[in-house]
């Protein structure tokens, strides 16, 4: 669609809490904004859904054409997505269908959606069909975070799950079958490493100058886990270099990878929770803005 139309559409929805009129009227339609594959902007398109065994599903087709639409790639580089569904927005991972799941969700979207099928006739390419997941809350999360200890241990707490998930996940298939390491894996790895990158520069960059600031005797510490941040960095790029092309090459080397990241990590969150909690502890979230100065 032309980008123009697009925006036009981007704009109805938004201003009419996702409803839209002209041809797409009474349609199951949300916004989908993904990461550029190459710019790293943010890059916005209307999509029409479909709900399939409690999954949220949108389909790749680009109304047949030959090429796949560069939203679809800018989801397989950074699969951490927005959706704007009726007035709600939250984050979810894109993670391509593969195999016979592909083929049976592709069955279901034709069922309500008969457009696709037609598409599907007029490409040679097998149109992907995305699962919208929408990360559940870890167990053991304070209902509302009322300080930086608790958004610390909000964030640590969703490190651990989702690692703990994508080993599982990398466990789960017999050494020797690379082609069981697909898109789910590759997906669910590269949201944990951009999850992990996103609370690191978070940390080096706002939290730790400030605790310097107000915190002298932490200098040391601070110290520590800046260069424990480092070393876990370089683990992680050597993921996301294991999970550059679509099918994982070295299924036994990312197992080795994401253990060693286990280890690494593990050690450095237990590390941060014991020096840096109490002085968190003390600081309100969201911050506290001072008002202004009477006159």
């Amino acid at each position: 669609m032309p980008m123009s139309f697009n925006l036009n559409i981007i704009e109805e929805f938004r201003a009419n809490g996702g409803r839209v009129g002209g041809p797409f009227e009474g349609g199951d339609l949300l916004l989908l904004t993904t990461t550029g594959a190459r710019s790293g902007r943010p890059h916005t398109v209307p999509l029409g859904f479909v709900r399939s065994e409690g999954l949220l599903l949108v389909v790749a087709s680009a109304a047949g054409a030959p090429e796949h639409p560069q939203w679809y790639r800018n989801l397989l580089a950074h699969p951490v997505v927005r959706v704007e569904l009726g007035t709600e927005t939250f984050d979810a991972i894109a993670v391509p269908a593969e195999g016979d799941r592909r083929k049976r969700l592709f069955e279901t979207v034709v069922r309500t959606a008969p457009g696709y099928g037609d598409y599907q006739a007029h490409t040679e390419r097998e149109l992907p069909v995305v699962v919208l997941e929408r990360p559940e809350a870890p167990p053991g999360l304070p209902s509302e975070a009322r300080s930086l200890a608790d958004k610390l241990l909000e964030a640590h707490t969703w490190l651990r799950a989702q690692l703990r998930h994508v080993r599982a996940e990398a466990q789960s298939h017999s050494p020797g079958r690379p082609a069981g390491l697909g898109l789910q894996l590759r997906q669910h790895c590269l949201a944990f490493c951009a999850g992990l990158t996103h609370h690191h520069t978070g940390e080096d960059s706002a939290i730790f100058p400030a605790l310097a600031r107000s915190h002298p005797e932490l200098a040391g510490v601070l110290e520590q886990l800046g260069e424990q941040h480092r070393a876990i960095g370089r683990i992680k790029d050597e993921l996301v270099a294991l999970l550059a092309e679509i099918g994982i090459s070295e299924p036994d080397r990312l197992r080795s990878e994401l253990d060693r990241m286990s280890a690494e990590l593990e050690t450095h969150l237990d590390h941060e929770e014991a020096e840096l909690l109490p002085a968190l502890a003390g600081i309100p979230f969201p911050p506290v803005r001072p008002g202004p100065t009477a006159l």
